[in-house]
């Protein structure tokens, strides 16, 4: 059983829902729940919310959190996780945003670096990982293959 097999069917289990909020991955995450039998069952609804108006409109990410620390950040993360939650009445989100590459990087935010926001009943926390500049696909896999990580442990 491949690791979005074993995410539906945990979701499953727990009669829950799950709704992303992809920046970077660009519905990468989607998909791969979508590729899994009986998805129908846990995926309500997942949002690409690429530009920040996006962020704000759709994920309810906000103005001032947007400015003060960007999209690309851990309170940009949670925000767009618990958005899109509650928007789609989901029992677990991730809300997903990063640099994928070959360009966009900074000193502070370098290409690679992914900021996920996971909201899980009612509980939202996150984390940032640094995969490098590994071409902007890898790095966007990497994020996939994270969140579904991160899912799994948390709900098993």
């Amino acid at each position: 059983m491949n690791k979005a097999e074993q995410l539906v069917k945990l979701l499953i289990e727990k009669k829950y829902t799950v709704s992303f909020a992809e920046s970077c991955t660009g519905g990468k995450m989607a998909a791969r729940i979508v590729d899994v039998p009986d998805a129908s069952k846990v995926l309500n609804a997942s949002i690409v919310t690429y530009a920040n108006e996006a962020k704000m409109k759709y994920a309810n990410v906000s103005k001032d959190t947007l400015k003060q620390y960007g999209a690309v950040s851990e309170n940009t993360a949670r925000e767009m996780a618990e958005g899109v939650a509650k928007a789609n009445n989901a029992d677990v989100a991730a809300g997903i945003s990063g640099i994928a590459g070959p360009t966009g990087g900074t000193e502070d935010k370098p290409v690679g670096m992914v900021c996920f926001g996971f909201y899980i009943d009612g509980k939202v926390f996150s984390d940032t990982k640094h995969f490098g500049n590994i071409g902007r696909n890898n790095v966007r896999d990497e994020s996939v293959e994270y969140v579904l990580d991160v899912l799994i442990k948390e709900l098993s």
